[in-house]
């Protein structure tokens, strides 16, 4: 794990530090502690990143300026802040957590689970998924989503505008972000529920859907079951 801590207090940075390592442990490879955002900033474009531990209010700047940005990123976000009211913003860009200060081991250990477990995040708020563009960040409203195609350690985002975007996030991470409409039906595929038209099972034990677009997706054997009870 390479863990990045953008927080300006000192104390409670060192104190997040100290967590964060008792809690990784061995698997724990880097973790960098900065107070600014411009340091942060920085720090993202130029360091391979797992986790991120951001602070919103950073010396009277607005860290939500780094978190528009570090949402089109691979690695999570975890906000920690005093700033409650945000929480709901927070969810809605798509960060794994956030926990309000002040905050106890518990609370953080708690955020940290997402990780370890792959734990779903509880809140249906996502409501845009960031990419990046050559022109900067652009916000995909999530209702303009069908499916998500994994790609490797990235994703291709398909929109019901006949448009393709690429995310830097891979699958399994977009999975744990995702409001329940999605729905993993394949390794590599994560469908919006209410655009799938029917279930088709062929030959050989071999499925698919088709969605309302008359695209056709492959559905796992082992998602078949849960699929066809969500279909119900």
């Amino acid at each position: 794990m390479n863990i990045l801590i953008i927080e300006d207090e000192n104390r409670i940075a060192k104190r997040i530090e100290r967590m964060t390592k008792e809690f990784f442990l061995n698997t724990l490879k880097n973790i960098i502690c900065v107070s600014s955002l411009q340091e942060g900033i920085e720090y993202i474009q130029n360091n391979e990143l797992d986790l991120v531990l951001l602070d919103l209010n950073l010396n009277g700047e607005n860290g939500f300026d780094i978190l528009q940005k570090s949402v089109s990123e691979s690695f999570h976000t975890i906000i920690i802040s005093a700033n409650k009211h945000e929480a709901l913003i927070a969810f809605e860009y798509g960060v794994l957590d956030f926990v309000p200060k002040p905050f106890n081991k518990n609370r953080l250990q708690q955020a940290f689970d997402r990780i370890i477990k792959k734990e779903e995040v509880t809140t249906e708020n996502l409501q845009f998924l960031a990419v990046k563009k050559r022109t900067g960040i652009q916000l995909i409203n999530i209702n303009n989503v069908l499916y998500i195609k994994g790609a490797g350690v990235y994703t291709e985002i398909y929109l019901n505008n006949g448009k393709k975007e690429l995310h830097d996030k891979s699958l399994e991470k977009l999975s744990q972000l995702l409001p329940k409409t999605f729905q993993r039906i394949h390794k590599s595929y994560l469908v919006k529920i209410n655009e799938i038209k029917e279930i088709i099972v062929q030959t050989g034990s071999k499925y698919s859907v088709e969605l309302k677009n008359k695209e056709i997706l492959p559905v796992g054997r082992t998602k078949y079951k849960l699929l066809k009870e969500k279909m119900i």
